[in-house]
């Protein structure tokens, strides 16, 4: 058993194969998910390194690091032997951290230029992806993002946009232009017919009120849908 522990410690592996050192030696982006994981994790279990309970927990998400920040706390203390709380709040906390950094990265962009600048910026901005949430972008003449607000939530099945609300925002916010956008938690982008015709009748008032709706972007877990790009505006 001893021998055994000997084997699985990270600190008897040759050092171009410890996390560590491997990213010392070859940088970050040389290291795996798994490996960045086990840094974050310092120990494993008996009869099993921190490389070994962090590839089990990857595996445990679909080896998918999106699926893993969704998982709580108590799940992944639940789930894993040897994963106490401070292992579990280290790893959520360098999830977040992931995030916060795509959040700071989209507010750098005050500008919309395409769909997938106007994705990004609401991608970030998504709170809870369990839930549907109703966005608007507010532009004003040369694109760039007067505010981006949440409107309304939702549970898993949708949300209520008022398109009174919505107008009477972006006329306060001065803005010329509006993008709407909402999130699919089940991760399907397709539009509904309720999608469908909001769309519709944001388009018809927004001409009227000559506060053009120039696109509505549906949100998937790392994909979307433009009305704009695919001729529906």
């Amino acid at each position: 058993m001893e021998e055994n522990k000997q084997q699985n410690s990270i600190r008897l592996w040759a050092e171009d194969d410890r996390p560590r050192e491997k990213l010392l030696l070859k940088g970050r982006h040389a290291l795996s998910d798994a490996e960045l994981i086990a840094i974050l994790l310092g120990t494993g279990t008996r009869g099993e390194s921190a490389l070994d309970l962090a590839k089990r927990i990857l595996r445990h998400a679909s080896d998918n690091l999106l699926e893993l920040s969704h998982l709580s706390i108590n799940e992944l203390i639940n789930s894993f032997k040897g994963m106490g709380p401070a292992k579990a709040i280290t790893l959520m906390a360098a999830l977040e951290l992931g995030n916060r950094k795509r959040i700071s990265e989209a507010l750098r962009r005050d500008k919309v230029s395409t769909s997938k600048d106007a994705f990004e910026y609401l991608k970030s901005r998504i709170g809870d992806p369990t839930h549907e949430e109703f966005w608007i972008l507010i532009l004003n003449r040369a694109n760039g993002i007067r505010a981006g607000l949440l409107i309304s939530e939702g549970g898993f099945s949708g949300t209520v946009a008022d398109p009174k609300k919505i107008f009477q925002i972006a006329l306060e916010h001065k803005g010329t232009a509006i993008i709407l956008g909402h999130n699919h938690p089940s991760g399907n982008v397709k539009p509904s017919e309720a999608d469908i015709y909001l769309t519709r009748k944001m388009k018809e008032a927004g001409n009227i009120m000559d506060l053009p709706v120039i696109d509505h972007i549906i949100i998937g877990e790392e994909n979307y849908f433009s009305f704009a790009d695919e001729g529906l505006m």
